[in-house]
This record gives C-alpha cells, structure tokens and sequence, in this order.
C-alpha cells in the first residue's frame, strides 16, 4: 500500500522545489501551488480509499474548489500585471507598494 503514497509524495516536492528554487517567474511559482494541492488532495483521495470513508473523498472536491479559484484569480491578476509592466518577474513586482 505504500506505494500508492509515493506519487503524491513526488509530486509536493516537486512541488516545493519549484517554489522554493525558482522564483524568479510568478507564472512557474502559481504552477507549482497547483501542484502541491494535487498532491494534498491525491493523499486525501488515497487514505479515503485505505480507511474506506468518504470524508477524504469530500474534502478533494474542496481542495479541487480552492485550487480552481486560486489559479483564475491569480491569473487574471497574472495577465493584468503584464499588461501593464510587461514582464512577469517577482523581483519587480515585490517592489510595488500600495
């Protein structure tokens, strides 16, 4: 059974590594929280099968919610950003106040 874990595990450090290790592009940084909430809600989806209960199965469907909100707000304020500046790099956009 614990090699039905091991996905989920890779994708999270993937995951972390493309937030952590690259954050020079705010596009790879949005992708890579996409990715840790896959890899939360594939462990949900697992040990919803291993205990044989629907709250896992549940709870998926909420994280899908979240994530699907997530990336077309952050999006959204993706495209504007670049309209405006034309570029998409973090470093500059951290250096915006108010």
């Amino acid at each position: 059974m614990q090699k039905y874990f091991l996905l989920p595990t890779g994708l999270f450090l993937i995951g972390l590594w493309g937030i952590s290790l690259t954050r020079k592009n705010l596009l790879i940084v949005l992708m890579s929280i996409e990715l840790l909430l896959l890899a939360v809600n594939l462990n949900f989806l697992m040990f919803s099968l291993l205990l044989d209960d629907m709250i896992g199965q549940v709870f998926s469907l909420f994280i899908l919610t979240v994530a699907a909100a997530e990336s077309a707000i952050g999006l959204a304020i993706l495209v504007v950003y670049y309209r405006l500046r034309g570029i998409i790099s973090i470093d500059i956009i951290t250096s915006i106040k108010g």
